[in-house]
């Protein structure tokens, strides 16, 4: 289909995200990649009617934890192979995310940030050109909002060896990779990656569950350091992510103005309180605590996993309650590329209903990532369009299931 062509979607709903409910039946217009009208009076003559039948319309999701250079086409569940950081060179890993890409974009969603680990590419931002490629019509797959490569200090979480247990100097790491220790070179990595493209600071909290030798809870940066990191982003107009399981990284986060937590699996009471009141966001991953596949993992790890997970879960279900600003994401790879949408069944099940799931995949996550062209079904906005069977707010399992996917007024995925 061209991008110029005049189209009109039929169906027999279409979901108001805003309000949270279903209307009947659907009739979009759709000029260029813009939505022109909803339900228009009149049809014009040279208009292309694509009729979906029971199908009901949906905006394009968002998934705001992903990375698409990892995973994918030769480990369909569970971890990526713990050795690809050795051996997916920087073309190889790029031509998998390639393969990714498509599979999130036919899975409903057109937007996503893909916060990357660090890996060893000589300095390159392999998120921000796949990112590039995607908008130049060279290769499917959703918007991307590159982080570029995870800011870690020195054996934490996303030190790669950290993963894959490596000797020392087998693989070394540069800041510009985002190996960083102290101020000075955490302000030097912050402005490399900005200077490359990336559209959000991805940086490493607090320990994590999958890695060894590092405490789940324990705080990694310092506060000084955090301090710097976001100074440094947001004067570029930058917003900084950060992986914190643990309750002190993730005040030190918050007092430090990172925008957004990634897990927040350990957050107490009075942590759930201080992010509603800085207007902080998360991003729960939640669905990893039933959809990652631990069972090849080292015992360590899946021991770490059996204490972390059952108090996620129970961390979010607070946060739902206490009115946290919370977005879609899940972590993908580790849950499967393609499965993104069974983290809205984890958010209705830790207590959302699912039209607020349905928010937090759409109009929350737009607000996080700072824009208002997407996110709902409404004139003047993107063509981004997904369609699914039944009613995705009496049942939210039915977003696992989209039968068509429209992305800048592009037919992407059609029945």
């Amino acid at each position: 289909m061209s991008a110029a062509e005049r189209v009109l979607l039929r169906a027999a709903g279409w979901i108001d995200v805003e309000t949270g409910r279903r209307n009947t039946p659907a009739a979009i217009l759709i000029e260029g990649n813009q939505i022109a009208a909803i339900d228009p009076p009149q049809v014009p003559q040279d208009v292309r009617v694509v009729d979906l039948g029971e199908l009901t319309l949906l905006p394009g999701l968002m998934d705001m934890e992903i990375n698409l250079l990892i995973g994918g086409p030769d480990t369909p569940t569970g971890l990526p192979n713990p050795m690809h950081g050795v051996q997916d060179d920087p073309v190889y890993r790029t031509l998998r995310g390639t393969v990714n890409a498509r599979t999130t974009l036919h899975a409903g969603f057109t937007t996503v940030r893909n916060l990357g680990l660090m890996v060893k590419t000589g300095g390159y931002l392999l998120d921000v050109d796949l990112g590039r490629a995607i908008d130049n019509g060279w290769v499917e797959g959703p918007r991307i909002i590159g982080a570029g490569h995870a800011i870690t200090p020195t054996g934490g979480h996303l030190d790669p060896t950290m993963f894959q247990r490596l000797a020392p100097h087998i693989m070394p790491l540069s800041v510009e990779e985002g190996r960083a220790n102290g101020v000075p070179q955490v302000r030097e990595c912050v402005r490399y990656q900005i200077k490359y493209g990336a559209g959000v600071i991805k940086i490493s909290a607090s320990g994590g569950v999958m890695s060894h030798g590092t405490v789940a809870g324990a705080q990694q940066y310092s506060d000084e350091e955090l301090a710097a990191i976001v100074d440094e982003a947001h004067r570029a107009g930058v917003p900084v992510a950060a992986h914190a399981h643990g309750d002190a990284g993730i005040r030190a986060c918050i007092r430090a103005g990172v925008d957004c937590i990634e897990h927040g699996s350990l957050a107490t009471d009075d942590t759930i309180a201080m992010m509603v009141d800085h207007g902080t966001f998360l991003v729960p991953t939640s669905y990893l605590s039933e959809g990652l596949d631990v069972s090849k993992a080292a015992p360590a790890l899946q021991k770490k996993a059996a204490e972390v997970f059952p108090k996620a879960r129970e961390t979010l279900r607070k946060a739902i309650k206490a009115g946290v600003r919370i977005a879609c994401g899940t972590d993908a790879p580790a849950v499967p590329h393609g499965d993104n949408a069974k983290e809205l069944w984890a958010l209705v099940d830790r207590g959302m209903t699912p039209a607020q799931a349905l928010r937090a995949a759409t109009i929350t996550s737009a607000e996080l990532i700072g824009v208002d062209d997407r996110g709902r079904l409404a004139p003047g906005l993107l063509a981004d369009i997904i369609a699914v069977p039944g009613d995705p707010t009496a049942d939210i399992t039915t977003v696992q299931d989209v039968r068509f996917v429209m992305k800048d007024g592009r037919i992407h995925k059609q029945p």
